[in-house]
């Protein structure tokens, strides 16, 4: 793409200029978009927490990790376009990167829609598995069944935040969130205050606002005129696209759901604790959405620098675009890590008043604050080995380190204790092993690559 057309889309510079100019840059405003994603969800918890009761807060609460399992899912796939996207402009191959794009609408929606079915039909089972209260489970059934109707919705929406930010461009995507995230909480307000509902109140706001945020980027897409133009006519499915995207989106969504999956398992020991304890676990576990939303922005910004870098054949900027995104994503969670520990309370309140659900929800805010910064070890890590091609080895690393660790914790060291930070500890210790593992791998791959001359 030339750079008179990048100017004119608000591209970001990628293959030029001041890397740690740049990819702050183009961080930042995905930044924000990644906070107002997940804002669709935190403002559900928010409303009920406030304007219901408990009881409607520990039902939205509950289904908090499977929401982010199958959102996490449609977020790996959007990864995996952003790299195959980023690595076509990288290179100057247009026609790569119009097959990329037309294909890889296909495969985001099919799978947004195969999300949202399963999540429609299996919520109760799903559910019934990780042992919710049952004075909870008939809400959090109704808001899951409601939500999953927006599932397609987001899969459009990673979709084209994939093709955007490989250009360079984050800005339009944020603002497009921003907008559709202000109509979730009108909507909210409305639905619970107005019409008297609760977590099917806030269920039906997000799956409304998420179909906003889709039609708004891809109709900017449709008025592009470069290689990133998106055109309903044009779709079909290439082979070989579909499976550049999907050796990159599946084990990057695999990752991201298995982070859900083990943290399932945490929510069961949770949900053995009464009521108050969920409720309470369900307000401080938004800051881990929150804090990990922000730095993952910069992960982004690491994978699609290195696969522009790497299309271009500029080594020192491909490696240096993993160190530099490395450190602000570690300077971000800890800084974020240390207001939350300051301001945990007033941060609860945002979601509950009773005093009691707050003081629990400070015992996992005490020892999650200074595990944030950890974890960008291992995610950026992953972010970069994906900028180089890779995806399935690291996926394996994280099922070890952070899947099977986690679960071993629980049935050993948890089950031993039982006491809620004998729970959380888990974090620090799954994400210290994962983090080195993912380092090495990187580092033996990144040299591989300079000896065979594929960089």
């Amino acid at each position: 793409m030339s750079n008179d057309k990048r100017k004119k889309t608000g591209g970001i510079q990628m293959i030029q200029g001041s890397l740690w100019k740049n990819i702050f840059l183009f961080s930042v405003p995905l930044m924000f978009s990644q906070v107002l994603e997940v804002m669709f969800n935190l403002s559900d918890v928010a409303v009920v927490g406030r304007f219901a009761d408990y009881r409607a807060l520990g039902s939205v609460g509950s289904t908090t990790l499977l929401v982010t399992l199958f959102t996490g899912f449609l977020i790996g796939m959007g990864s995996g376009v952003n790299v195959q996207t980023a690595l076509g402009l990288g290179a100057g191959d247009e026609k790569a990167v119009d097959r990329t794009i037309h294909t890889s609408f296909l495969l985001c929606a099919f799978i947004g829609l195969l999300a949202g079915g399963i999540c429609f039909f299996f919520a109760d089972g799903m559910l019934t598995l990780m042992n919710t209260k049952e004075e909870l489970i008939d809400g959090a059934i109704l808001y899951l069944r409601i939500y999953a109707f927006g599932m397609p919705a987001m899969g459009i929406y990673n979709f084209g935040n994939g093709v955007m930010s490989a250009s360079g461009d984050t800005k339009h995507p944020l603002l497009y969130l921003a907008i559709a995230g202000v109509i979730n909480v009108i909507l909210n307000l409305f639905f619970v205050i107005r019409c008297h509902m609760a977590a099917e109140g806030v269920a039906l706001a997000s799956a409304i606002s998420q179909y906003l945020s889709a039609i708004l980027i891809l109709i900017h897409l449709m008025y592009r005129n470069e290689a990133c133009k998106f055109r309903f006519a044009r779709l079909r499915l290439s082979m070989d696209a579909a499976q550049n995207v999907l050796f990159i989106g599946i084990p990057a969504g695999i990752q991201n759901a298995i982070f859900a999956i083990a943290n399932i398992f945490v929510q069961v020991g949770v949900n053995t604790f009464d009521a108050v304890t969920v409720s309470g676990n369900a307000a401080a576990t938004n800051a881990d959405s929150l804090i990990f939303n922000v730095m993952y922005a910069f992960y982004t910004g690491c994978t699609s620098f290195m696969g522009q870098n790497r299309g271009a054949g500029q080594r020192k900027r491909v490696l240096k675009s993993y160190f530099i995104s490395l450190f602000y994503s570690s300077v971000a969670g800890a800084l974020l890590g240390s207001l939350l520990f300051v301001f945990g309370r007033q941060f609860l309140g945002l979601f509950a008043t009773e005093r009691a659900v707050i003081d629990v929800g400070m015992q996992r805010i005490r020892i999650m604050c200074f595990s944030y910064a950890i974890s960008a070890f291992m995610d950026c890590s992953i972010a970069a080995s994906r900028g180089l091609g890779k995806s399935v080895a690291p996926t394996i690393i994280v099922i070890l380190g952070s899947c099977v660790f986690r679960i071993t914790w629980i049935y050993t060291i948890f089950a031993y204790f039982h006491t809620i930070p004998s729970l959380y500890l888990l974090y620090f210790f799954s994400w210290t092993i994962t983090s080195a593992a993912e380092i090495l791998y990187f580092v033996h791959t990144y040299r591989k690559m300079v000896r065979e001359h594929q960089l």
